[in-house]
């Protein structure tokens, strides 16, 4: 598939959609007698796909397991090439009764404030629907009314969970089996933005009232560091969406948000950068420069950070001498996050040297 929004990139399809693809050709498997190279799949958009299928076995005449290699197209993630499966059995029952649970590799929610309540496997609304439109359709077609027991499996998804944020969102043993219309669109951050939402949901459904947004893992442990009372979930490692989380903070209902970054992004920050991705986001130091000047009067310091090779170099140039331009970023960066929040949030901004120490921490600078 070609990307709408990317036309020179391929779109590919989402743990979801290839469980619906494998439920679909285990079900065609029972009631026709015959293993399909590929079955076509409609996503929530409306728009339809051809899905190839790995392979299939029946393991009796009311159950058969189909398996499907996702393909994330050109935006790879950890689920790209993964094998995603579905055991489908046939139940006795007089109308159409479409049961869908989770086996191998597929995690378990075991925290309120995601789309699946605790003690459910983690397969969002969207796959669900997925999963039994392309069921219905293969029973429809055969005119079959029966239960329909669809357990998804993910042979290798406990490895790669490890390398998500599942468990910090309280998703354990397995990957989550996603798709909020089961197209992957290359560039478009959906998954990410769909992460930082979710962690706001069960960092507020766990009770707590702040919350603590990192830009990465470094940042996120260093803050962890400083702030050990609080609960794991309070920390939210939001990448460059500096807007889109701050507006998250805000409509989930959480008192305070500290920013805790280091230099660079804090930099992007102060200049009420929206999303800031070095290629979204050309960094300038001339107003940094400028800054430079009112605050310690020397133009040829000035100069020095206009010209420095990069964030971290200006930060290194001013940082021992004159923690005013550090603590001026820092106090722009607190602007712009609560013009992005809203007044009812409280913002606290802090800003880390590269080993981990407080730079600038708004509520002790004033």
């Amino acid at each position: 598939m070609e990307s709408k929004t990317h036309p020179k990139l391929r779109s590919g399809f989402t743990t979801g959609a290839a469980a619906a693809a494998a439920a679909k050709a285990a079900v065609i498997r029972l009631l026709e007698n015959r293993t399909p190279d590929s079955v076509g799949i409609r996503f929530l958009t409306g728009d339809r796909t051809a899905i190839a299928i790995h392979d299939c076995a029946g393991l009796s005449s009311k159950t058969a397991v189909c398996r499907v290699i996702k393909d994330a197209g050109d935006d790879p993630d950890v689920t790209h090439k993964a094998i995603i499966g579905a055991k489908v059995s046939l139940r006795e029952k007089s109308v159409v009764q479409i049961t869908i649970t989770g086996g191998q590799g597929v995690g378990r929610v075991t925290r309120p404030g995601l789309e699946v309540p605790p003690g459910e496997p983690a397969i969002n609304t969207g796959p669900r629907k997925m999963i039994e439109e392309a069921v219905a359709q293969v029973l429809t077609r055969n005119r079959v009314a029966c239960g329909v027991e669809v357990e998804v499996f993910v042979p290798e998804g406990e490895a790669i969970a490890a390398k998500t944020l599942n468990a910090r969102l309280g998703i354990l043993g397995g990957i989550s089996i996603l798709g909020t219309t089961g197209i992957v669109r290359p560039m478009s951050h959906d998954a990410y933005i769909a992460t930082i939402r979710s962690a706001l949901s069960v960092a507020r459904a766990s009770g707590n009232r702040q919350a603590i947004l990192t830009t990465g893992r470094r940042s996120e442990r260093f803050a962890q560091g400083h702030w050990p009372e609080l609960d794991e979930s309070a920390f939210i490692q939001i990448g460059d969406f500096f807007k889109m989380s701050l507006e998250g903070v805000s409509a989930h209902g959480f008192a305070g948000a500290t920013l805790a970054v280091f230099f660079a992004k804090a930099l992007k920050m102060a200049h009420k950068i929206p999303h800031t991705h070095a290629a979204k986001s050309a960094l300038t130091l001339d107003r940094l420069a400028a800054w430079t000047a009112g605050i310690t009067g020397s133009e040829s310091l000035a100069e020095k950070v206009r010209h420095a090779n990069t964030a971290r170099h200006a930060f290194d140039l001013l940082r021992v001498d004159h923690p005013a331009v550090i603590a001026r970023v820092g106090r722009e960066m607190t602007t712009a996050a609560r013009e992005f929040a809203g007044t009812i949030v409280n913002i606290r901004s802090v800003i880390f040297d590269y080993a981990g120490n407080i730079a600038f921490d708004s509520e002790r600078t004033r």
